[in-house]
């Protein structure tokens, strides 16, 4: 053989050999989960969703960094999770790629996931579900693995999509796994300004990003100080909800502390699209190697994806 033919082959070998540890070590992370210590839910798969956030927020993913093996790995795992969990592509397996470059004119590839399950009685309006895959990978040696930020809102995508696959929404809701949120939400912007659908058609976003934890039991809507036309659905699902579902976070006045283009949301918002944001306050392990899935708080984690499920289908079941 050639030389070249040889370095081909032995890559090939060598990379047949990487995505089979990779399968292997995926399998026995979701294996570990001990189901006898997490609460039970009658809306969503708990288990499943305990098994992808520990996942997708393991060390063996490196922090997910936009452009990283390790996040190409992420989403080959979102994908698939994607079509087990009945959501149908839009595209080819799914993904949207796109590129662009940061601030210091370094160039990024990276790849949105995205797909729908079909409404049944406004099959031609959407909700679109959103949650950021991504996160800042290794600084310093160290891996911040982001399990709240964001595994968690990740996770619950495929949570709530596996419950419309069973039970139909009125709506058509589209689902997007978005890349590079943390180098400047630049997979929502790029979603926004290439929608699969006509813009007029979609009702709102729902994104999710930071909703494993919180020590007061406290998971924040923010979006109805611009649209409060939206607070009435929330109102209801307040009264029941498993935790305590709070407004704020969206009052120009407020500084740092105005959430409003803090996560992906922020494209739809500046595209005139209305939005819900679903996240808690900042906790110590916040952008830190400390926010591990150790840290997280199943009870809470699980009654907020079962909150962010009953708003969703308050919105959708109510809104014209």
């Amino acid at each position: 053989m050639k030389k070249a033919i040889i370095i081909k082959w032995v890559m090939v070998v060598l990379f047949a050999s990487v995505s089979m540890m990779f399968s292997v070590t995926a399998d026995a992370q979701r294996k570990d989960v001990d189901q006898n210590d997490l609460p039970k839910s009658k809306t969503i798969d708990a288990v499943a969703l305990i098994e992808d956030i520990k996942y997708l927020s393991s060390d063996e993913l490196k922090g997910r960094e936009t452009g990283t093996a390790e996040n190409a790995f992420a989403r080959k795992y979102a994908r698939q999770r994607f079509e087990k969990s009945g959501i149908i592509s839009f595209s080819e397996n799914y993904v949207q790629p796109f590129s662009f470059s940061d601030r210091r004119g370094v160039k990024y590839s990276g790849a949105n996931l995205v797909g729908y399950i079909k409404g049944k009685k406004l099959p031609n309006k959407y909700i679109v579900l959103s949650a950021h895959y991504d996160h800042v990978g290794v600084r310093n040696g160290e891996i911040y693995n982001g399990a709240d930020d964001n595994a968690s809102g990740t996770a619950a995508l495929f949570a709530i999509a596996k419950y419309f696959h069973k039970n139909k929404p009125a709506h058509s809701i589209i689902f997007v796994a978005f890349d590079a949120e943390e180098k400047g939400l630049q997979g929502a912007r790029y979603f926004v300004d290439n929608l699969p659908v006509k813009q007029t058609d979609i009702l709102l976003n729902i994104n999710m990003d930071m909703i494993s934890r919180n020590d007061k039991g406290e998971l924040y809507a923010t979006g109805t100080y611009h649209y409060p036309n939206l607070k009435p659905y929330l109102e209801t699902v307040q009264k029941t909800a498993p935790l305590k579902l709070l407004f704020g976070h969206d009052d120009p006045k407020l500084g740092r502390d105005d959430w409003t283009f803090q996560s992906d949301h922020g494209a739809f918002h500046r595209n005139n699209i209305p939005f819900i944001y679903f996240g808690v306050e900042d906790h110590q392990d916040y952008h830190k190697p400390t926010d591990d899935f150790v840290n997280i708080q199943p009870k809470f984690y699980i009654n907020a994806v079962e909150t962010i499920l009953m708003a969703i289908k308050s919105i959708d079941e109510n809104m014209g």
